[in-house]
């Protein structure tokens, strides 16, 4: 499959709504899992290479892929809350989903925190949950029940808005500044997301390269892994680039 981004027609911000493309753009996923089933690497699997990797990293990231944690730290109503707010914030709207809320629950049960604090910020699980309240409040001032029961566009609204600090009131005068909270919570998704094996294959990540190492550190095809995942598209971004003298 051939296929060229040089339009730029698949960002965000070049669609109508500033809204992502739907993963059916992409290939379905043949090896392993990606979130939503699509991908750009439909045959490659990180996990086939889970030879390579020392025991311990073996054993955590199959481990990751198998099980979903239980949530523990969350009450039922902001597991409710923030369930939704992380699939508005990373686009999950179907099946299969990387469980980012419970794997950020599980850190924050664990008080596996990040080793610093922003001084103007409660700690970081007491913004988690002020956030659930926030956001909760939000949608019952644009008139739903609550955060996880509003539709689609009002939620995406709402955090459009956490996103640029256009919150205010209520809950959201319990943290210091609701842009550094935006901050902190997003750090915690993204690192949980991308902590994910079907995540790696997302993006075609080769994974851990302990002890085996990397072989070549060259560009372009003489200079890929032997187990470096293969796009199934025909652009090399960095000819593309070249080509429209971008460098």
């Amino acid at each position: 499959m051939a296929h060229s981004f040089t339009s730029g027609e698949h960002l965000p911000n070049n669609r109508e709504g500033g809204m992502p493309a739907t993963p059916e753009g992409l290939p379905r996923q043949r090896a392993g899992t990606t979130p939503q089933g699509h991908g750009r690497y439909p045959d490659y699997d990180v996990l086939a290479h889970a030879r390579h990797w020392d025991q311990e990293t073996r054993d955590l990231l199959e481990a990751r892929a198998r099980e979903v944690p239980p949530v523990r730290f969350f009450d039922a109503r902001e597991e409710r809350c923030l369930r939704a707010f992380c699939d508005i914030a990373m686009a999950q709207d179907r099946e299969p989903r990387v469980p980012v809320l419970e794997l950020v629950d599980a850190k924050l049960h664990a008080g596996k925190l990040d080793g610093f604090q922003y001084a103007t910020m409660p700690d970081d699980r007491d913004t988690w949950r002020i956030v659930a309240r926030g956001l909760d409040e939000a949608a019952r001032a644009a008139g739903a029940e609550d955060f996880a029961a509003a539709d689609d566009d009002t939620r995406r609204t709402i955090v459009g808005r956490f996103a640029d600090g256009d919150l205010s009131g209520g809950a959201w005068d319990e943290v210091g500044s609701v842009a550094t909270a935006w901050s902190v919570v997003m750090r915690g998704v993204l690192s949980e997301f991308y902590s994910h094996p079907w995540a790696f294959n997302e993006i075609g990540f080769g994974g851990p390269r302990y002890p085996r190492g990397y072989a070549r550190l060259g560009e372009g095809v003489v200079g890929a892994e032997p187990d470096e995942a293969v796009e199934a598209f025909g652009l090399d971004p960095v000819e593309d680039v070249r080509t429209r003298g971008l460098e």
